[in-house]
């Protein structure tokens, strides 16, 4: 890999989304501070904190912690806009030369971003984390395995395996990032399809100290099928040879039958359970393809709507004014470089989760799950 100019003292940028993470604020950024120690003065840093409307104190520590710490940038959404768009909005928000992105449950080892960063130095523009063991169900883990693994085979694109959202990212490839508005967006596939030297970093990844994770079962499987729909169009290939090969064998039947009937004279009792099967089994086929093809018309309609992929109500921030540049975040806080009291509580929709996990993308034990708008909320 032949080395590419790096800034002496880079600006890196640590995007950590939480979700309800009131006892793992503290925690997560003391590691930080920690890994970052034996680098001394050969880089600076800033935390950026993405909160997806939290219903507990989480906004009360972040406020906190940045009262101590003016590196510290926190950002409150108006309402739970999913994972996947909690990091993207961290990302839009980074002003370093280099983004890390890492949970907020501790799972990601934060000793890894100084190996992260000597990838980095060496010329990679992408460094991501690979996960050879989680301490999680045996099932879970299968299904995150044979999600990584289906991806990448529908993808036109070569994709990791069991490779979450713990990475690093450079500047270029975040302004490539800028430049791109996906109502939907699946960003550890995007991130892989965008070229750029990239490297996978293997690790353990542990077990949650404290805390739930806010990913479901469903909400897992909603993200793998989220990342599929996003990274593919091989389901309406699906469709397409389904339907051709339902036409051959239709033909072919067709034909034999006639044959059987007109040159041999078979005779044929009356095919009341035969029509019945063929037209139900049509019907069924229709409807699943329709379905198919109705999700990617939905997204569609989705994207032309451009919507806002996040809205930033609330912000302590002493470097206002990044979001000028990022496409489909509307920040309509107003910045103040000391804390703000939260807002009361007020009932929002649930139907969107966000956390720190991934699913069969990733992990259960929290990473990534958009659900939808009624459904926005990695497999």
């Amino acid at each position: 890999m032949p080395s590419q100019r790096r800034p002496p003292r880079p600006l890196v940028s640590i995007i950590i989304p939480v979700f309800n993470e009131e006892t793992n604020i503290e925690p997560i950024y003391t590691s930080v501070l920690e890994a970052l120690a034996p680098l001394g003065r050969d880089i600076d840093y800033e935390f950026v904190f993405t909160d997806n409307c939290s219903t507990d104190q989480t906004f009360t520590a972040l406020a906190g912690l940045a009262s101590r710490d003016p590196k510290v940038r926190v950002f409150r959404f108006s309402r739970n806009f999913g994972f996947q768009r909690s990091i993207y909005t961290g990302y839009m928000a980074a002003r370093g030369d280099v983004a890390i992105q890492i949970d907020c449950d501790g799972q990601d080892p934060p000793e890894l971003i100084r190996e992260f960063l000597r990838h980095w130095r060496s010329g990679y523009s992408v460094v991501y984390g690979v996960r050879t063991h989680r301490k999680e169900g045996f099932f879970i883990t299968l299904a995150r395995k044979i999600f990584y693994r289906l991806i990448d085979f529908l993808s036109e694109d070569r994709l990791p395996l069991d490779a979450g959202d713990f990475r690093l990212v450079d500047r270029k490839v975040l302004d490539v990032l800028h430049r791109i508005q996906d109502q939907r967006p699946y960003l550890r596939g995007t991130l892989a399809t965008l070229g750029f030297p990239q490297k996978g970093v293997e690790y353990e990844r542990l077990a949650r100290a404290r805390g739930d994770s806010k990913f479901s079962l469903r909400e897992l499987f909603a993200l793998a099928f989220d990342g599929i729909m996003s990274q593919s169009t091989g389901p309406l290939r699906v469709a397409t040879y389904t339907g051709l090969i339902v036409s051959l064998v239709t033909f072919a039947a067709v034909v034999w039958y006639s044959v059987a009937r007109f040159v041999f004279g078979a005779s044929w009792p009356p095919g009341f359970a035969t029509t019945t099967v063929l037209i139900l089994s049509s019907l069924s086929l229709n409807a699943m393809f329709l379905g198919i093809i109705g999700e990617y018309v939905g997204r569609i309609f989705r994207q032309v709507r451009s919507a806002p992929i996040t809205v930033i109500e609330q912000s302590i921030d002493s470097h206002a004014g990044r979001f000028d540049r990022a496409l489909g975040v509307v920040d309509v806080s107003e910045p103040s470089e000391t804390p703000i009291q939260p807002p009361l509580h007020r009932a929002s929709r649930t139907d969107e989760v966000t956390a720190s996990e991934e699913v069969p993308v990733d992990s259960a034990s929290d990473e990534d799950v958009d659900t939808p708008e009624t459904e926005d909320r990695i497999p």
